[in-house]
């Protein structure tokens, strides 16, 4: 089956950071090396778009001119340590809140390879795909490539660490017809713009001014505010870029990092004196 590719680009070099109070380092070593053989494997040859992932100790400085992934505990830690919506020199940052998707039950390493895949093919935050209905009417989806097909029970394998599933380009092409292209990389989509259960996608009624929406598989439409934690890719998508904020400078994260888990240990002090 023919494939839908984009043009090479120069490979971005993306530095993980672990921040989470849950999730050891240990932990995200074979994580992180799955990923790497997602992107060069499986995403690169579809999308165009390569990274090198490179995980640094905790205090580092990270290498200039790099984006980040950053393993969190949940968006209060992100903003208490000081990770906004860009890294501080203003590039793209990921972020996976590992102590929600364990209450949630599910896979901090599917929410590192989505946000991860997510960020490669749509950095800004901004790309959308115009489906015109009408002379004045239509509707605008996210350029979001691991939305439609989310769900854990949808992922896949590498080295035995599950990782999200993923859209490939055919799946924004409204012309292409039912069964002609290759949709998804586990192929279980059979044409454009299908959601598998559990997945959703953004979209942006361009006549109704409702502004952003998601649009789950069973069609019903939920406020993008209502979905997502502050920070993520969802939430930063309904916020003008002009009211982005850079993240703090390492050494200063690295401060309030510590403050942090002081702050963390005297609430347990607190729990046990109780108890």
């Amino acid at each position: 089956m023919p494939q839908t590719t984009h043009a090479q680009t120069s490979t971005i070099q993306i530095t993980v950071i672990n921040e989470s109070t849950i999730v050891s380092d240990t932990d995200v070593v074979p994580t992180i090396a799955a990923l790497q053989k997602q992107v060069t494997n499986d995403f690169r040859p579809v999308w165009g778009t390569d990274a090198e992932l490179t995980i640094i100790p905790k205090s580092t400085q990270p290498p200039a001119g790099s984006w980040w992934l950053v393993i969190l505990d949940d968006s209060d830690q992100a903003n208490a340590l000081g990770y906004h919506d860009l890294t501080s020199e203003g590039l793209p940052i990921g972020k996976v809140f590992a102590a929600s998707d364990l209450k949630a039950g599910t896979s901090w390493s599917v929410t590192a390879s989505h946000e991860l895949l997510e960020m490669l093919a749509d950095p800004n935050i901004n790309l959308t795909v115009f489906v015109q209905s009408a002379n004045t009417a239509g509707m605008l989806y996210a350029y979001e490539v691991c939305d439609a097909c989310e769900d854990d029970g949808l992922g896949y394998r590498i080295d035995n660490i599950l990782v999200s599933d993923f859209v490939y380009p055919a799946w924004f092409e409204g012309f292409r017809t039912e069964g002609s292209a290759q949709f998804d990389c586990q192929n279980r989509m059979q044409k454009p713009f299908e959601l598998l259960f559990g997945g959703y996608i953004g979209v942006f009624d361009v006549t109704a001014g409702s502004g952003w929406q998601q649009e789950t598989a069973d069609k019903h439409p939920a406020n993008l505010l209502h979905r997502g934690a502050v920070g993520t890719r969802r939430e930063r998508r309904s916020v003008p870029h002009e009211l982005w904020i850079n993240s703090l400078p390492q050494r200063k994260i690295t401060g309030n990092a510590q403050k942090y888990l002081q702050h963390l240990e005297t609430i347990q002090q607190r729990r046990e004196v109780a108890a």
